[in-house]
C-alpha cells in the first residue's frame, strides 16, 4: 500500500512599494475571502517556481507586467477548508496600467493606515510586519526584511 506523500501548497505574493505606500487589492465579493483586502498573487501552477508564479497572477489578474525582487518572508497558513504556505516577494511594477480581473478596487496605502483587520488572514502578519509591530512567523534564514 502506498503512503500519499501530502505536498503543502503554495501561493505568492506582492508586496509593491512607491513612495512609502504599499499596493493592497480587494478582492471581488463572490471570491473566497471577497470583500477582504490583500496583497496581489496566488496559487503556484504544477512545477511553477514562485518568482514566475508571482509575475504570471500579477499579470493574469491585473494587467500589468512585474519583476519579483528579494523574498520579504513566508507565511504558513492552515484554515478550516485549506492550508497553504504564502511566500511574500517585493515586487516591482512594469506599468500603471491596470485591467483588474478579481479586485473591485486597488489602493496605495501607508503600512500603518492598513487595518489588519479588513485583510484576509494569510495577509495579516504582512500588514504586522510592513508595520513594524511584527515579522512575518517564518523567514528563511538568512533572508527576509533588510
Amino acid at each position: 500500500m502506498k503512503t500519499k506523500e501530502k505536498r503543502t501548497k503554495r501561493v505568492t505574493a506582492a508586496v509593491i512599494e512607491r513612495d512609502g505606500k504599499v499596493l493592497v487589492a480587494k478582492r471581488k465579493a463572490e471570491l473566497v475571502a471577497g470583500g477582504l483586502w490583500e496583497f496581489p498573487g496566488g496559487k503556484l501552477e504544477e512545477g511553477e517556481e514562485p518568482e514566475q508564479g508571482l509575475e504570471r497572477e500579477i499579470l493574469e489578474e491585473m494587467g500589468v507586467g512585474a519583476r519579483v525582487g528579494e523574498l520579504l518572508c513566508t507565511v504558513p497558513f492552515s484554515g478550516s477548508t485549506t492550508s497553504f504556505e504564502l511566500i511574500v516577494y517585493r515586487t516591482d511594477l512594469l506599468s500603471d496600467d491596470f485591467r483588474l480581473t478579481d479586485h473591485d478596487e486597488i489602493r496605495w496605502l501607508e503600512p500603518g493606515e492598513m487595518d489588519e483587520s479588513l485583510f484576509s488572514k494569510p495577509d495579516r502578519p504582512v500588514v504586522r510586519l510592513l508595520a513594524g509591530r511584527r515579522g512575518c512567523p517564518e523567514t528563511p534564514a538568512g533572508e527576509g526584511p533588510r
